[in-house]
């Protein structure tokens, strides 16, 4: 009876913070046999619930990665991510080859960031985005990688930060919605939160393991949910170059599964082939959460896998994972 009482009490205290779908038809929504879409915080906008990451569709080959899209796309995946620096813009251009044919551009939701922090870089980066992007506008512009010491006094500079460049591109028509990225804590993505400004959304690591281990999920995710500011989902699997199933016995279909059952408004995935894609597709085409059950069975077993912060190398300062032009140019601000 002891032992039965301190395994449900340690349960209730795991699931503690670990929310949950109340109702996914008031999020989500399916049509036609597509990719169901659920809604972009308090924007009035629908995205797909899973999306491009933009960083691998610069990686790969340039014809794979367009015919990619477009089959995605045809699929029913409206929302691509990408960022300015992503392999050295080589990602904006392939996206812009791809969602300019086909009169694709008119069917999808681009997301872009920018790395500066300064207003005369960000306006760059941005205008960089635009050409390379081959569009009038972006839908959405956050500010990359917010997680360095400084960043947010940087980018809110009335003066000179980026944030009042992303105001002025967002007057002149050239984006629609502004947020901001970062994945090593989520202490610094609730300072942000307490700025004098309307996010339209947030980009932050959700996975099975972050639930144990200085977690976005329990600390940012319902701050946004409350604010109705639009959650997006990255690093389901962990990371490019280490992988949750590397840890704890669990496919990569059940970390993206998990993922998807909390209440983001889409999850970015990085697919380098068509089966990488179609997994994904398949999984979101007949979507349903995972049941709480579930969700406890996973916690309980990644447990030590987490413990340490090991597997997520995004959260740990000293690992430079991050965003490489602003490491370059705070290490010249530095030396």
């Amino acid at each position: 009876m002891g032992n039965e009482f301190s395994r449900r009490e340690f349960i209730q205290t795991l699931m503690a913070g670990v929310i949950l779908w109340p109702d996914i038809t008031q999020f989500q929504s399916s049509k036609n046999g597509l990719i169901p879409t659920r809604m972009l915080g308090n924007t009035g906008e629908r995205i797909s619930m899973i999306g491009f990451g933009g960083w691998d569709l610069g990686f790969i080959d340039e014809k794979l990665a367009i015919d990619m899209i477009h089959r995605g796309v045809d699929e029913g995946i409206t929302f691509i991510d990408n960022a300015w620096e992503y392999n050295n813009g080589r990602s904006e251009e392939v996206v812009g080859k791809a969602v300019a044919t086909g009169g694709l551009r008119d069917k999808v939701f681009l997301m872009s960031k920018v790395c500066a922090r300064d207003y005369e870089g960000a306006k760059r980066h941005l205008e960089d985005g635009l050409r390379r992007l081959q569009t009038s506008h972006i839908d959405l512009v956050m500010l990359h990688s917010i997680q360095y010491d400084g960043d947010r006094e940087r980018v809110f500079d009335p003066d000179n930060g980026a944030v009042k460049a992303l105001f002025e591109a967002r007057k002149e028509g050239k984006l629609r919605y502004i947020g901001f990225s970062g994945h090593r804590d989520p202490q610094i993505h609730l300072d942000m939160l307490m700025m004098p400004i309307e996010w339209d959304a947030v980009l932050m690591p959700l996975n099975i393991l972050d639930a144990h281990y200085n977690s976005f999920q329990k600390k940012v995710l319902p701050v946004l949910l409350d604010r109705q500011i639009a959650p997006l989902g990255m690093k389901s699997l962990v990371g490019r170059f280490s992988r949750i199933s590397e840890r704890m016995n669990v496919s990569a279909e059940l970390c993206r599964r998990y993922s998807m059952s909390l209440p983001v408004s889409t999850l970015v995935c990085g697919w380098q082939n068509m089966d990488e894609m179609q997994l994904c597709i398949n999984i979101a085409r007949d979507f349903e959460p995972l049941t709480e059950g579930k969700i406890e069975e996973l916690l309980l077993s990644s447990i030590d896998p987490a413990a340490d912060g090991g597997a997520e190398l995004y959260k740990d300062s000293r690992s430079g994972y991050g965003c490489s032009y602003h490491s370059r140019i705070l290490s010249e601000i530095e030396g």
